[in-house]
């Protein structure tokens, strides 16, 4: 079960594509947080909802806001996934331990050995104010991210 609006967000610590270590800590008192799990890099659907997001990231990235997606691949196979997307934004991996961050938010998947499709949003005190769960197969809206971030 997913963690609960209104709670505080559990810290991590994990390397993006780029092997540099990225903390949730970081962006406490500075930044909104947008923290998006996704299955794997390469499927289908989160190749489309992490497009869609590069085409409209001036809306979840910047002076005020911080884009994390995380996923369990590798940090190497993420960094050739953004290559050939053109992603610009922090792709995390949990993938060792495996999973660890996925599941302190409640969205990992035990059967499939991934996050299933969860997005909080987390204030600039830590607190997460929104959140969606999808299943595996099911993307999410994008504009529903936007809305709850005008409402902080």
């Amino acid at each position: 079960m997913a963690i609960e609006v209104g709670t505080e967000a559990p810290d991590f610590e994990l390397r993006d594509n780029h092997g540099r270590t990225v903390r949730l800590a970081d962006f406490r008192g500075e930044k909104n947080v947008v923290l998006l799990f996704y299955p794997f890099a390469f499927t289908g659907v989160c190749t489309g909802e992490l497009c869609a997001l590069r085409d409209e990231l001036p809306r979840f990235e910047n002076a005020d806001t911080q884009l994390l997606a995380v996923s369990n691949d590798s940090i190497h196979t993420l960094r050739v996934f953004a290559e050939q997307e053109g992603l610009e934004y922090p792709l995390l991996s949990d993938f060792w331990p495996h999973g660890e961050t996925s599941r302190a938010y409640g969205v990992f998947d035990e059967d499939k050995g991934c996050a299933v499709r969860g997005t909080f949003i987390i204030d600039k005190a830590g607190t997460v104010r929104w959140s969606v769960v999808n299943g595996l197969p099911d993307a999410r809206d994008l504009n529903d991210y936007a809305k709850a971030l005008e409402a902080l």
